[in-house]
């Protein structure tokens, strides 16, 4: 059996504002923007590189899905950005005015920094170690 992650939905407050964010300041790629009423839309986005898992910017509407957006854990981090270089991408961050909440560290899986996005859900930034940059081997029975 196979099973990946196709889509994460992130609640945001305006989808031309996210996708804004998304694919100037981060440079992910616009993967599909499809208008599907006269308030909702079908916005998907994903890093340059990637082919599975996409952000689903899904808009807040109702006082209850407002509520979440920026805050969709409760303060903990909330998704993970894996790159081949750290250094170049902490610096897009930088450069493109990004809030860096932790700078970079060293840890035993590799180097990272937690930065906002456009309204405050947090992201760990990761250039992992090179023994984990690779998922293991599959053993063949």
């Amino acid at each position: 059996m196979r099973q990946y992650l196709t889509h994460i939905a992130i609640v945001v407050d305006d989808y031309d504002e996210a996708i804004e964010f998304y694919t100037q300041k981060l440079h992910f790629t616009l993967i599909e923007d499809t208008i599907l009423s006269d308030t909702k839309r079908w916005v998907l986005v994903r890093p340059k590189g990637a082919n599975e898992c996409s952000l689903l910017l899904a808009k807040g509407v109702n006082e209850e899905q407002k509520s979440r957006i920026g805050n969709q854990t409760g303060g903990r981090v909330f998704l993970f950005l894996h790159t081949d270089n750290f250094k170049r991408d902490f610096q897009n961050l930088i450069d493109n005015d990004v809030k860096i909440v932790r700078g970079p560290s060293f840890e035993d899986y590799g180097t990272v920094a937690v930065f906002e996005d456009l309204y405050g859900n947090l992201w760990d930034l990761i250039e992992p170690k090179q023994a984990l940059a690779k998922p293991p081997a599959t053993p063949a029975f």
